[in-house]
């Protein structure tokens, strides 16, 4: 097995770092802090850190065509504007507790943005959703516990799915045109002896799957064929949350982490919550930008 070494590129101190995203139009990783309620953005170039804050807890972000940014704030779904900050609802989440909030998201490769959320009480009473060009919000599935990592085949014919509950990463037969999902079949599920469990994850141009694992100090390369891992990048932050390719040929893969820990690791981790690069040998793809 492959294994990768990381650096920390920003020691953001992140309650709950995730989501990472690369703008590739301005040569940006983008990423949220759920708990501190931000939106932050590294320029490698220069090192240049901007933050964005909030009134809710951020669980998602990603760029549109016209040059905003779609938003999963706790409560539904938001156009962003980075230059102004101003920010525009554009549809409320319609879940079972009031207490659930928006969690993961990420486009599809016709640029619906899909998004879950994560039950306040951690019982099977969350979803899935899309959101569409004119607010049109589709709940997809239900029964969800923490709805996380999203991603898809260069084909646009597979998705991979994460509900945090479950030691699996679900596979479905997707349709671009409709974004119709069906078939769910195990692709992946994390062997007893596995340290952690799925959280965020993107894809490469093998169409192998980049996992962060919560709980578990690395973030792993599965083959979602074979179900087999394949490769680690040790990180020395306990929750390991999601991760993303970026870098001027996409052969960055940047990493997010959160803060604290569990029992004696808590307080022992000095980069936890920080932002980790590793350099790969296999390069991952553009982001999916959204068309909403």
């Amino acid at each position: 097995m492959l294994t990768y070494q990381a650096e920390c590129v920003v020691a953001a101190g992140n309650r709950l770092g995730e989501g990472p995203v690369w703008d590739e139009r301005l040569g940006e990783l983008f990423w949220v802090d759920i708990e501190g309620r931000k939106l932050q953005r590294y320029r490698p170039l220069d090192g240049r850190i901007t933050v964005h804050g909030f009134d809710q807890k951020i669980g998602c972000a990603v760029p549109a065509e016209d040059g905003s940014w779609i938003l999963g704030l706790a409560d539904g779904f938001y156009r962003f504007d980075p230059e102004t900050e101003q920010t525009g609802l554009i549809v409320h989440t319609d879940e079972p507790d009031a207490g659930n909030r928006v969690n993961d998201g990420k486009c599809d490769p016709s640029g619906r943005f899909w998004a879950g959320t994560m039950s306040a009480k951690w019982q099977r009473n969350a979803s899935l959703y899309t959101l569409e060009t004119g607010g049109k919000l589709t709940r997809k599935l239900t029964e969800v516990v923490c709805s996380n990592g999203l991603a898809w085949a260069a084909d646009g014919k597979t998705m991979y799915y994460i509900d945090s509950a479950e030691r699996i990463v679900w596979a479905f037969d997707f349709d671009p045109e409709t974004g119709a999902i069906a078939n769910r079949r195990v692709a992946i599920e994390y062997p007893a002896d596995e340290p952690g469990g799925p959280d965020g994850m993107c894809i490469d141009a093998e169409g192998k799957l980049w996992i962060g694992h919560w709980g578990g100090w690395q973030a792993g390369r599965w083959d979602p064929e074979t179900g087999k891992k394949l490769a680690s990048v040790p990180i020395p932050v306990e929750n390991v949350t999601s991760c993303a390719f970026g870098g001027e040929h996409f052969d960055e893969l940047y990493i997010t982490t959160a803060g604290g820990g569990s029992g004696q690791n808590t307080g022992k981790q000095p980069l936890a919550g920080g932002l980790f690069r590793v350099k790969v040998d296999v390069p991952g793809l553009p982001v999916q930008r959204a068309r909403v």
